[in-house]
């Protein structure tokens, strides 16, 4: 069984997913990698109440690190990806080469940004904090704009939240 709870966010409408003891997955309302929840899922927001909290410290400029169960459904290339984003600090960025290196295939950079662009729990697992080797910002499934805001509140370290 799957169950899902929509939250509210500076950024828009987040959906969270989980199988009752571990969240699965973290989506964007908008973007190119928006997504909802699935019919067959069951609404239970009192099983993400410990998720919202951290998240709602999260982009007020509070919680720097997440303290959470975390299952996300990947490949084992995937899932060496998705380990080494949650060791990029916050307030700091590193391109997708440095990741290829980091788990010892440097020539994967294509391939890292795909499993990177498939982050099923996006903002906890931090792939926001990865960029072009050229300092640009690249794709992101919440969008550019997104993207910009996240990097902005942890290098400012002041809230989303007191922008509104």
């Amino acid at each position: 069984m799957i169950y899902y709870a929509k939250v509210q966010s500076p950024i828009g409408q987040l959906t969270l997913c989980g199988d009752g003891q571990a969240l699965t997955g973290l989506y964007f309302s908008s973007g190119s990698k928006a997504r909802g929840a699935d019919p067959a899922w069951v609404e239970k927001p009192e099983y993400f109440s410990g998720v919202s909290k951290q998240l709602e410290e999260y982009f007020a400029g509070v919680r720097q690190q997440f303290d959470l169960q975390l299952k996300p459904h990947s490949t084992p290339f995937q899932g060496q990806v998705l380990a080494a984003l949650q060791t990029i600090p916050y307030g700091e960025v590193c391109s997708y080469k440095d990741i290829a290196v980091q788990i010892g295939n440097p020539k994967a950079v294509r391939a890292v940004g795909t499993a990177n662009g498939n982050n099923p729990i996006a903002i906890i697992i931090p792939c926001h904090r990865v960029i072009g080797s050229d300092g640009t910002l690249t794709g992101f499934g919440g969008g550019l704009e997104v993207k910009r805001q996240l990097l902005a509140l942890e290098k400012n370290q002041t809230g989303l939240f007191a922008s509104q």
